[in-house]
């Protein structure tokens, strides 16, 4: 791993920019360090482990959360998966589970070598597809003690916002959403594109499109809410070869072996992650469950329930992070 400060950039301090390996590629990451002891021992700090959604990056809304925690007196690592924003891997713009939950558990490893931390008060965060992520990584780390890039580490909750947790229920939900229509004409699309790629096409279709257009997620404000996210390193691409592979992810069968302190952020008008089997997820992980009568990007920044969630984000670590 290699850590290197940025310069200050206006009022706030840049975080520390750093690298660490997830098979054969570099992620980068930015590190927030704490910025009170209120949750310190003498092993050390807490730390967060954060990463984006559904083709995100790390530079789109993950600030503000990572900011308030560092301010609670919580580390965190917010990073980019492979083939996204400033981590490498090619092709660009890919998704394939099992990798983004191998960068999760090289991330953890990470983490708990970051100076003054705590490793054994690691924490997963995770939103949308890596809302479902953190209930299979920490499954995981728990099945395989000693046997992964956790080894070093303990994992003391999860924290699992407006989560996809089981690729099938979302379909159904787009179609009723959406409309079958524009779910056909995504369908076609992506088997289309992955024959271009096949001869030697991008493979590529737009991540997020208005309603009617050829996109991954095309409903009504969508486009808008995205887009006021976005930073500087996301683009609206994504492989289209993730589509076939959202049938069969279901980190939903995981929870009911988690053994440790979750909680589950649910949008109740959610259109994309649905929330009954968010809320059936929940159920299993015997977690903590708060609801928010908004649609999936109604929790971040410049929304009107990212404070509330953030609160309650705050509330829940700080009873299960206290140093007694």
């Amino acid at each position: 791993m290699t850590l290197h400060h940025l310069p200050e950039t206006g009022t706030a301090a840049a975080p520390a920019e750093l690298t660490f390996r997830s098979g054969a590629d570099l992620c980068h990451a930015w590190h927030f360090p704490a910025g009170s002891a209120d949750l310190e021992r003498s092993s050390g700090r807490p730390v967060v482990v954060m990463a984006h959604g559904f083709g995100g990056t790390k530079d789109s809304g993950l600030e503000p959360f990572a900011r308030a925690y560092a301010a609670a007196g919580i580390d965190v690592l917010a990073f980019d998966f492979r083939h996204f924003g400033a981590s490498g891997g090619e092709p660009r713009q890919r998704i394939r589970m099992a990798d983004q939950l191998a960068d999760y558990r090289a991330a953890v490893g990470a983490a708990a070598e970051l100076p003054g931390v705590d490793p054994h008060r690691v924490v997963l965060w995770g939103v949308s597809l890596s809302g479902g992520h953190v209930f299979a990584a920490a499954a995981a780390a728990r099945a395989t003690p000693g046997k992964t890039a956790t080894a070093r580490a303990t994992l003391a909750a999860v924290v699992s916002v407006t989560p996809l947790v089981d690729g099938r229920a979302a379909a159904a939900l787009a179609v009723r959403s959406g409309g079958p229509v524009a779910t056909l004409r995504g369908a076609y699309a992506s088997i289309r594109r992955q024959l271009d790629a096949v001869t030697g096409g991008s493979g590529l279709i737009p991540l997020v499109g208005r309603p009617g257009e050829v996109a991954a997620l095309a409903l009504d404000g969508w486009y808008e809410s995205y887009r006021a996210l976005a930073g500087p390193t996301w683009r609206n691409e994504i492989d289209a070869g993730v589509l076939p592979q959202l049938a069969g992810f279901r980190p939903a069968r995981a929870a009911a072996e988690l053994r440790l302190p979750v909680l589950v952020q649910i949008a109740d008008f959610d259109r994309g992650a649905p929330p009954y089997a968010a809320a059936k997820a929940a159920f299993a992980a015997r977690a903590e469950v708060r609801h928010y009568p908004c649609d999936h990007f109604g929790v971040w920044p410049g929304n009107p329930f990212f404070e509330p969630a953030l609160r309650h984000q705050l509330m829940f670590l700080r009873r299960h992070l206290a140093p007694n």
